[in-house]
Parts: C-alpha cells; sequence; structure tokens
C-alpha cells in the first residue's frame, strides 16, 4: 500500500515535469517564432525608412519607418528611430522593435509572457556596384545630373509607387570618338559585342555587375538607328521604363579600342524616343532619385548621380 503510494507520487512528479517541459518546447518555440517576425519586421522597416535618407530633414524617414512597421507586424515606435552617419549626415537609420510575447503552458507556472526586442540598421549609399545596367552611356557633364537640390529635376517615387516627375531632358547617341555613339560593353568585354547584345541589355539590363572607375569598351559598329535598339526601347516604355546608366567623365584610344571611364550610375525614366539616323537620335525623359539593387562602397568624392541602393549594416 505504502509503495502504492510512493509510485502515485513519483507519477505526479514526473507528470509535473513533463508538463513543464511541455512548456518550455512550446513557448519558448512560440517565443521564439516571434522573435524571428519582430526581426523581419524590423529589418523592412530600417529598409523602407533609408530609402528616404539622406535628407535634410528624417522626418520622411522615420514616418514611412513607423506605417511599414505598423502595416506588417508593429512594435515600432518613434523614440526608438534614430539616426546616424556612417559616410554622409543622415545616412542610416536604426530602429528598434519591441513587444510582449505571450505563452501558454508557461501561465501554469507563473510565466505569462516575455518581451521579445530586435534591432536593424540600414543604410543607403551611392551605387558604385550595379545589376542591370543598361549599355548607354552617359556625359557626367550633363546639365540635369548637376542640377540643385532645389530645382528638384529628378524625379521620384513616394512609399506608394506614385511616381513625381522630374525636369524634362534628352540623352543624345552623338559621336565621342570616332564611330563611337556612347553604346557601350556593359559587360567588360572587348570587342565581339553585336546588335543583338546591345538591344538585349537595353531590354533586359545586363544580367551582370558593373562597377565604377572602371575603363569600358565602346563597339564602334554599332549604330543606335538600329532595329533591336528601337525594338528594345519600345518594350521598356510598354513595360518599365526606368533604365540605369553609366555616366562616364573620360574617353581615350580610337577605333575598337575606344574606351569610357565609369564613375557612377543614373537612373533615366524614359518617356520617348527620336532616333532620324545614326548621327540624329536621342532618348527622352528625366533621371530619377530612385534605389536600385547593388552595392555602396563609397570613398571620398565618390559622385551622386541619384541611383542608389540601401542596405542592411546591422
Amino acid at each position: 500500500m505504502n509503495q502504492r503510494g510512493q509510485s502515485l507520487v513519483l507519477s505526479l512528479l514526473f507528470l509535473t515535469v513533463l508538463v513543464g517541459m511541455a512548456a518550455m518546447v512550446v513557448d519558448v518555440g512560440s517565443w521564439y517564432r516571434a522573435d524571428r517576425k519582430l526581426q523581419a519586421n524590423a529589418d523592412a522597416a530600417a529598409l523602407a525608412g533609408a530609402q528616404e535618407l539622406p535628407a535634410a530633414s528624417t522626418a520622411a524617414a522615420e514616418s514611412v519607418a513607423l506605417a511599414y512597421a505598423e502595416t506588417n507586424d508593429g512594435g515600432l515606435e518613434a523614440k526608438n528611430v534614430k539616426f546616424r552617419t556612417t559616410f554622409i549626415p543622415h545616412d542610416t537609420i536604426e530602429v528598434v522593435t519591441e513587444r510582449p510575447a505571450p505563452g501558454f503552458f508557461a501561465q501554469l507556472f507563473g510565466r505569462g509572457s516575455v518581451d521579445v526586442r530586435a534591432k536593424a540598421v540600414a543604410r543607403t549609399g551611392v551605387l558604385t556596384r550595379a545589376r542591370g545596367a543598361a549599355p548607354i552611356a552617359v556625359d557626367w557633364q550633363h546639365e540635369m545630373l548637376h542640377c540643385p537640390p532645389s530645382r528638384q529635376c529628378w524625379g521620384k517615387y513616394d512609399s506608394n509607387g506614385q511616381i513625381t516627375p522630374g525636369a524634362a531632358t534628352t540623352i543624345d547617341f552623338a559621336k565621342t570618338g570616332p564611330g563611337a555613339f556612347r553604346l557601350i560593353n556593359i559587360d567588360s568585354s572587348h570587342g565581339g559585342t553585336g546588335l543583338q547584345d546591345i538591344g538585349e541589355w537595353i531590354r533586359e539590363g545586363f544580367n551582370g555587375d558593373s562597377e565604377i572607375q572602371q575603363w569600358y569598351y565602346s563597339d564602334p559598329g554599332i549604330k543606335p538607328n538600329s532595329s533591336h535598339v528601337k525594338d528594345a526601347l519600345d518594350f521598356r516604355l510598354a513595360d518599365e521604363p526606368d533604365l540605369l546608366f553609366p555616366v562616364y567623365d573620360a574617353v581615350q584610344a580610337q577605333g575598337a579600342g575606344f574606351e569610357y571611364h565609369v564613375i557612377g550610375f543614373a537612373v533615366f525614366h524614359v518617356t520617348g524616343y527620336t532616333i532620324h539616323g545614326a548621327t540624329d537620335s536621342k532618348i527622352h525623359g528625366y533621371f530619377m532619385d530612385m534605389v536600385w539593387t547593388g552595392v555602396s562602397n563609397p570613398s571620398a568624392g565618390t559622385p551622386n548621380f541619384g541611383a542608389r541602393t540601401v542596405e542592411l549594416i546591422e
């Protein structure tokens, strides 16, 4: 009888331990998922806010980060949004999200919830390595690339995807050297580029990385009045009119060895084109202040032509 009583006590003890272990497994798993979800929300809010940077005022970035977090999983307050300088003033945003995560079985042991917390830091920077560039080179002296901010020459998308147009301008294909029409081998190759390649790079963007502070060869045999160029521009006008163009500051050599020195990237929103011949062809539209896929590794003096990227750094 005493042995049966002892067995009952031991069974109750083991049952209690089993319930406790179940509580730990279920609730810790729940808290871990809550933590991961909150971290994802912090990352997204920081990236969204960073798209508004840099700016003289950080109010817009804070507002976007708060709105984005609230739309998703919440947990972000204005006091937990901060700004700092990594390379230039107000180029970095830090957000900290926090909220209680309820327990289930753990409530049996007096543990109703735990506080989960997540931090994310995102930075915006000038695009120095880009994916999806088009093979049309733009002279860095183009007046709209040096437009004062007060004139608001560059177009911009808002957080809802609505565009504010920039100042209308054109990009021409005027010769910069014997036979060179500002169409470059964006894949860094030397010779061998065909009209089909140029058309594909305009239509889809180069499926590879392009970097600044490099020399890119021109293909002097390719002219802008090719049907491949016109068909590609028609496709972009109908589908996705934003094109990423390399910006150059110098040229050298001639003929098949003619090169452009690329120092940056600019996004151009195409609204139309006129191609009347090899020497009288233009693309119409306006430059954009826009985030693009790529990497930012800025150094002192890296020019900003409006093409930026945002990335998590913590």
